[in-house]
């Protein structure tokens, strides 16, 4: 699988540096470290342009390290996450891609709004996934997406909202102009067998990608 983001953002939630996401992470033209999530750039070997949050989640040992990074800092009592901090400075770069790395599992509700601040990204025209190394999770939006998967790696579409006009091309199960709604299981856990291409008429979702998955 190949992703090449123009803004990578370090979030904190849990992260395996896999040699995919080291490889995504190394193509990124600008880093962002969101609070606790700039203990992740060693292991990506990134080094971050800027440090955004308000800092209740960092360790003295990185507040060390990284005490020569600019930062965007805030007060605790906010109106909005690290993360939505993070890709407001992200999009005064212009990108058209963005990858928020540890933006999977941890706490619940986190997760939730991570997946979701993914998809109004996507939805204003900049490409997003989220991952954790294993996993990966792609924003779907319309017109679709399309992913360079290996034969057997696990894929699910999630629909977020009723999902009209979907088709799905390189799986072991495929598609034809389908509608899928909120809630519908249908999607979850095909096989691709090549190139995986989505078209999407209306709604959004998301492409989930077990990129450790690999059938035998």
């Amino acid at each position: 699988m190949k992703f090449a983001p123009d803004v990578l953002i370090l979030l904190g939630g849990p992260l395996e540096a896999t040699p995919e996401l080291v490889e995504a992470a190394g193509k990124a033209r600008l880093v962002i470290a969101a609070d606790g999530g700039v203990r992740h750039a060693g292991a990506l070997g990134v080094e971050p342009a800027l440090w955004v949050g308000d800092f209740d989640s960092v360790n003295l040992e990185d507040l060390t390290r990284w005490a020569h990074l600019p930062r965007m800092e805030y007060p605790r009592d906010k109106d909005a996450t690290d993360a939505e901090l993070a890709a407001q400075a992200a999009l005064k770069a212009g990108p058209k891609s963005l990858l928020f790395a540890g933006g999977l599992g941890g706490e619940l509700d986190h997760e939730l709004g991570n997946l979701m601040l993914a998809v109004a990204l996507a939805r204003r025209g900049v490409r997003t996934a989220l991952s954790s190394g294993p996993t990966w999770a792609f924003a779907l939006v319309p017109p679709g997406l399309e992913l360079d998967l290996e034969p057997g790696t696990p894929f699910s579409v999630v629909p977020l909202s009723d999902l009209q006009g979907l088709t799905l091309r390189g799986g072991r199960w495929e598609l034809e102009d389908a509608e899928l709604p909120l809630g519908s299981g249908h999607g979850l856990r095909n096989l691709a067998e090549g190139g995986v291409g989505v078209e999407l008429a209306g709604g959004h979702g998301l492409l989930v990608v077990d990129a450790a998955g690999k059938a035998s």
